[in-house]
């Protein structure tokens, strides 16, 4: 239950979660996730967001072991989601801090989930500056990132940067610096939470990192409440970078095909129509969305720039698997996409023009009528599905 010490004076006070595997609705390959709560000791003695409630107990060892509860003076909330927030009713009632530090809409959220009778919360706004000693906290509010109550807390003195949500990841690890990590799968970790929960505020994340270099940050640490920290330059610029890659969302030249199957034979036409696309040097990915989950779909749309859907008819619509991706993308609001729909049929045959129209009101580029076929697809049906993932090929490389 050691604290980690980022620079002096300043401790990472978190929990390892091993064992999450749904988070904010999506579910996950077995890397767990943290709960970052960070404490800087000065004049004042400030803790920055806490845990989820059943972690509340090792963030209090932690704290423990670097000042006694009572000299926590002050207690900034970034955010009020319970991730964040869940120990914070037993931090304060053991800290009997002097300020909880948070935004205007966050001393609302906290009102509205919280007995907050008492407590000294204090506003602050983008461009408010506390003083805790040798060092100033500077604040600047980040709406919709992705809480209409999110902030994050700059420290210049240290050149650090917690950031709340944003920069975060979904890894669980013993590990608390990114330079320590294998950075392919803290790549596709990176990925995988944003297109999962920032991928709809991309244009908040735009704003943020124009703010950011307008304000002109020098940042050489960023402590996000999830994951691996990022310290150095080099990996502050990357992960900055990164994340206006993934913001922008230009098209790149990679699809996925996205099923569901009674019997098969809507899976033999996604098999079609990926050797279409290769046939035209564009990678495709196949997934079956019964051995999958959904948000697979949306980690993989980061670097697809084409997405189509096949689904059986059933009850005269889509199967219930393919509703609930199309359900959770339209959600996510994905950009410059080009789309396309097809499926097999017994008698009736809606589920395309269904799934067509699901896509198309994404605002995707649909170059192409959708494609049925009448229960095992023939010679025909297959051709027309080899042509259809040419079609998709030739619209993608365009938009490329």
């Amino acid at each position: 239950m050691k604290p980690v010490e980022l620079a002096k004076d300043i401790f990472w006070i978190g929990a390892v979660d091993y064992n999450k595997r749904n988070f904010h609705g999506y579910s996950r390959s077995p890397r767990g996730t943290t709960y970052n709560s960070y404490l800087v000791r000065d004049e004042k003695n400030v803790v920055f967001d806490t845990v989820d409630n059943d972690y509340a107990g090792t963030m209090f060892c932690r704290l423990a072991k670097l000042i006694p509860l009572d000299k926590v003076d002050y207690i900034v909330v970034n955010h009020t989601e319970k991730d964040h927030a869940g120990a914070l009713c037993q931090l304060v009632e053991r800290c009997k801090p002097e300020k909880i530090i948070t935004s205007t809409i966050g001393k609302r959220f906290m009102e509205a989930q919280f007995d907050t009778t008492g407590w000294p919360i204090e506003v602050v706004k983008t461009g408010d500056v506390i003083n805790i000693g040798k060092r100033n906290i500077h604040f600047v509010e980040t709406r919709m990132l992705h809480w209409p109550d999110s902030m994050v807390s700059y420290i210049p003195e240290d050149k650090l940067l917690i950031s709340n949500d944003a920069f975060g990841q979904n890894i669980a690890s013993s590990e608390r610096f990114s330079d320590q990590y294998d950075r392919c799968v803290l790549e596709k970790a990176i990925k995988e939470y944003y297109y999962n929960i920032v991928l709809p505020f991309s244009p908040q994340v735009l704003k943020t990192l124009e703010l950011v270099a307008a304000l002109k940050l020098d940042i050489e640490m960023i402590a996000p409440d999830h994951g691996l920290i990022w310290r150095g330059k080099d990996d502050c610029k990357y992960i900055l970078d990164t994340y206006r890659a993934l913001a922008e969302q230009k098209p790149k030249q990679r699809a996925v095909i996205v099923y569901d199957s009674m019997w098969g034979s809507t899976g033999i036409m996604a098999s079609a129509i990926a050797s279409g696309l290769e046939d035209e040097g564009v990678p495709v990915r196949i997934i079956d969305i019964q051995k999958n989950h959904h948000s697979d779909v949306m980690t993989e749309l980061a670097d697809c720039g084409a997405v189509i859907v096949g689904s059986a008819t059933h009850n005269n619509n889509v199967l219930p698997g393919i509703a609930d991706v199309l359900t959770y993308m339209k959600g996510l609001r994905p950009l410059n996409r080009v789309g396309a729909a097809f499926g097999s049929y017994g008698w009736s045959g809606e589920s395309p023009k269904i799934i067509q129209e699901w896509l198309a009101s994404m605002n995707m580029d649909m170059p192409a009528d959708p494609v049925k076929c009448l229960f095992v697809p023939k010679h025909e049906g297959l051709s027309q599905c080899v042509a259809l993932g040419k079609t998709v090929a030739e619209a993608l490389k365009a938009k490329c």
